[in-house]
């Protein structure tokens, strides 16, 4: 699916975002559709991979359900491979970032000789995805268009953005729910080296909302042959989206004014829907099965889920 055009009862507002089609249903739901599409370095690249939406829509419902018990989420049914229906949140407008491993954007920002990150200071002498002593949190802003920026707690807090009472169990949870998708990850031979979590709250309520440890909005190491690669300074295997920036990089693409999206063949195209789900039966263990439902069937399963959420 590249895009939806459902006409919903009750439908009180459209969000098209990168990569999700979000319908609010009364104030009070919100169906996300998460299409096929494709985003990096802030692009929507212009073919869609097929599969993905559902990919990424189950593994989330997976990871949703197994965290429920650490605090609760917006997830009320999700009634199609690529649909979940929720509640609608007041949101918070930052994302809480979480990093177990030097990586990423925590080891670009560490190799150019900075040591503090989003306001939390990183210790001396560490390599390239070594493990930090404990994880951190490196929030950033919440950005409707263009990028997330970088800020820390203080700011955050002296901002108003979040008031320190929410955003000092926003840390807790961010713990919490990263420590449990540690656990699941080595359960399957895997590290979850980094992710990121969206809260919202209803009255005094906080929920967890969106994806969480899906592979777009993860990083995941194999666990075999960390040790071993760490200390021969080779890269580490990765489970996450992160082979399609480097196709993107390799072919002289970053985002940047000018530059050109290179061709999408269909090959290429296979190739990455085959590895998303790759993806979804290393993550969770299960078997994918492809599932296709036409626009039409969609929208009827969709307002029959709403009439009995009712």
């Amino acid at each position: 699916m590249l895009e939806s055009k459902f006409n919903l009862p009750g439908q009180t507002a459209f969000y098209k975002g990168k990569v999700r089609d979000v319908y609010t249903i009364n104030d009070k739901l919100m169906v996300m559709v998460v299409s096929d599409r494709i985003s990096a370095f802030d692009v929507v690249l212009p073919r869609p991979i097929p599969y993905k939406g559902q990919v990424l829509n189950q593994v989330a419902a997976i990871m949703l359900d197994a965290t429920k018990d650490i605090v609760p989420n917006w997830v009320k049914s999700t009634p199609l491979p690529s649909v979940t229906i929720g509640l609608k949140c007041e949101t918070f407008p930052v994302e809480m970032v979480v990093r177990g491993n030097l990586t990423g954007h925590a080891w670009r920002t560490y190799k150019t000789g900075q040591r503090v990150l989003c306001g939390v200071t990183m210790p001396e002498g560490l390599k390239e995805n070594d493990f930090f002593p404990q994880p951190i949190i490196t929030p950033t802003t919440k950005a409707h268009e263009g990028h997330d920026e970088d800020i820390s707690r203080e700011e955050i807090i002296a901002q108003g953005l979040v008031s320190k009472e929410d955003y000092e169990q926003l840390e807790k949870f961010t713990l919490a729910l990263f420590a449990r998708g540690k656990e699941m990850a080595a359960e399957r031979g895997l590290i979850l080296v980094d992710t990121k979590y969206e809260f919202g709250k209803i009255g005094d309520q906080i929920y967890v909302i969106d994806e969480i440890h899906t592979p777009d909005s993860s990083r995941y190491f194999y666990a075999e042959g960390y040790e071993e690669n760490q200390k021969a300074g080779k890269q580490q295997r990765q489970l996450s989206k992160e082979f399609v920036r480097e196709w993107l990089m390799e072919n002289g693409f970053q985002g940047k004014d000018g530059q050109q999206v290179p061709e999408m063949t269909d090959e290429f195209i296979n190739s990455v829907s085959e590895r998303y789900i790759e993806l979804f039966e290393n993550i969770t263990g299960q078997k994918f099965v492809k599932e296709d439902v036409t626009p039409a069937e969609s929208e009827a399963r969709i307002i029959a889920e709403l009439k009995q959420l009712a």
